[in-house]
Order: C-alpha cells, then sequence, then structure tokens
C-alpha cells in the first residue's frame, strides 16, 4: 500500500479563508464507501487523476454525480463517497468567510451542495483543475491553486460583523454556547440571529453549534484510534459537552449515519479522517 501526505501553508492572503490544505496520494486501499462528514469548513477539492465519485450528496434531492474538482458547502448529513481503492489529489478546507472572499458567493448559497469546480469560478474554475493535473510536483500543484484563488477572488464586502462575531463565537466555544446567549453577545434577537446567520453560511446557530462539537468529537476520536488508545466514549461526551455517551451517540447517527465506533471500523484512514496537520482547525473566525 502507498499513502503519502503533504500538508502546505498557505500564501498569507489566503490565511483567513483557508484552514488546511493538504495534498494526498493512496493506492493499494481495499474498495469502499468513504463518509463525507459534517464540520464547519466547506471542501474544495482536485483530484490528480480520476475523478471523485458521489453516490449520494448531503441533499438527497441532489443527483449522484462525478467530479474532476468540487466545492462543496456546510451540511449536517453525510456525503457518500465511492472509494476504489486508489485516491490522488489536493484539498483545502475553506472558511465560510472564505467562500466570498475566493468563490464570490455566501456559504449559504452552497449549503449541502456539492458543485464541480467550475460551475463555481466558471473559466477561473476549469483553469485551476487543468493547471493543478499538469503541474509535476506538490509544491507546483498547491502555486497552482493559489495563483488562480488570488486572481479569482472576489474581495468585496465580508458578512455582517455581529453574523461574523456569531460564528466567531460559536466555533471557538466548541459548540456549547446556547443561541440566546449568542444573540444577546451580538446585539440581536433569536429571530434576526437566526436568519441572518443561516443566510450567510447555510446552518441554522443551533446547527452549526451541533456541527462544530461533532467534529471536535470526530477529531479527538480519529487521534485516539491514529494512537491506538481506547475510545473512551463516555469519557469524551463529558469533556466535549454532550450530556452523555448516549447522547454522543446519537448526534453521531444523525450527523455521520453510523455510531462512533462503526464510523471507525469503517472509514478509519481515509482523507477527511487524518491526524496530526492534516487535522482541521477547531475553530476560524468568519471575518
Amino acid at each position: 500500500m502507498r499513502s503519502e501526505w503533504v500538508d502546505h501553508r498557505v500564501h498569507p492572503a489566503l490565511r483567513p479563508y483557508v484552514a488546511t490544505a493538504t495534498g494526498y496520494r493512496q493506492e493499494g486501499l481495499a474498495p469502499g464507501l468513504h463518509r463525507g462528514l459534517p464540520s464547519p469548513f466547506l471542501t474544495f477539492v482536485v483530484t490528480l487523476d480520476e475523478p471523485l465519485v458521489l453516490l449520494a450528496h448531503p441533499d438527497p434531492a441532489q443527483a449522484p454525480g462525478r467530479y474532476d474538482g468540487l466545492v462543496g458547502g456546510l451540511h449536517t448529513r453525510p456525503a457518500l463517497i465511492e472509494h476504489p481503492g486508489r485516491q490522488a489529489g489536493l484539498q483545502l478546507s475553506l472558511t465560510p468567510a472564505g467562500a466570498r472572499a475566493l468563490l464570490g458567493v455566501p456559504a449559504g448559497a452552497l449549503a449541502s451542495l456539492d458543485a464541480a469546480v467550475d460551475d463555481v469560478l466558471g473559466v477561473a474554475g476549469r483553469e485551476l483543475v487543468d493547471r493543478v493535473r499538469s503541474a509535476p510536483d506538490w509544491p507546483a500543484r498547491f502555486a497552482a491553486v493559489e495563483r488562480v484563488l488570488l486572481r479569482a477572488g472576489r474581495h468585496g464586502s465580508g458578512p455582517a460583523p455581529e453574523v461574523a462575531e456569531a460564528w466567531r463565537l460559536t466555533t471557538a466555544s466548541g459548540g456549547p454556547l446556547r443561541v440566546a446567549e449568542v444573540a444577546a453577545r451580538v446585539g440581536w434577537s433569536d429571530r434576526h440571529l437566526e436568519n441572518r446567520f443561516r443566510a450567510e453560511t447555510g446552518l441554522s446557530p443551533k446547527a452549526a453549534a451541533r456541527v462544530v462539537r461533532f467534529d471536535r468529537a470526530r477529531r479527538v476520536l480519529a487521534a485516539r484510534a491514529g494512537r491506538g488508545g481506547p475510545t473512551d466514549l463516555a469519557g469524551l461526551a463529558a469533556d466535549l459537552g454532550f450530556a452523555d455517551q448516549a447522547h454522543l451517540t446519537r448526534e453521531w447517527r444523525a450527523l455521520a449515519g453510523l455510531p462512533p465506533t462503526g464510523w471507525l471500523a469503517a472509514e478509519f484512514g481515509f482523507v477527511q479522517d487524518g491526524t496530526s496537520g492534516r487535522e482541521q482547525a477547531a475553530a476560524h473566525d468568519l471575518s
């Protein structure tokens, strides 16, 4: 089996918008099904050879598809991705602010959807995919992505400061803050925050808090499994603000489609489930 991972520190102008950038190549794995799980980041993927095959999207109304490059919005249901035993590509984790700044649309416009890169960026998207695929090595591939995103970026007005602060509070807290407390801190009513937050991010404040807490739990559990340590689901639930282990398991089933131990057995080792530098940041400002 061949497994290659490359973490990249993006250009300074992109750092407010790109939480992680990773190159990957795996060969010789058993074919299977990968679950693209909810997280606080939009997914931006460019494949190096074979397309990404999505059998099911977070929005069940969206038809299956094949993508040379893909942008996936925030979501609360897993995507189901065919894994033929090999995969190679480049993946960026975009903040919701990155959707506006680099793609020209609010993250809310992409909620629960998967779109081809060239459908979002037009001609620049096709150029980006072609440049990445023709580049000879990882530094050149990352440089190709950065060059196109920096040129294509629509650096217009950002989200309302109150929405940006609500996102920061939700991600920085790890998810346990109540919506009423977030609304009070930004000076808006619960309903106004709900409407503006959903329009900007694609999630309600409550759903965003659930996703943030789930993402933290997923990363901690994956890190433990990578070290060969015990899962200790009861301790994990207590540490991350779940009511108890049963609550954690219910949330995991709702957001991942599997209980935690079932997810580990089915998924550990795929792109989204890596550890160390490949782990997504626990919190990243929207502003």
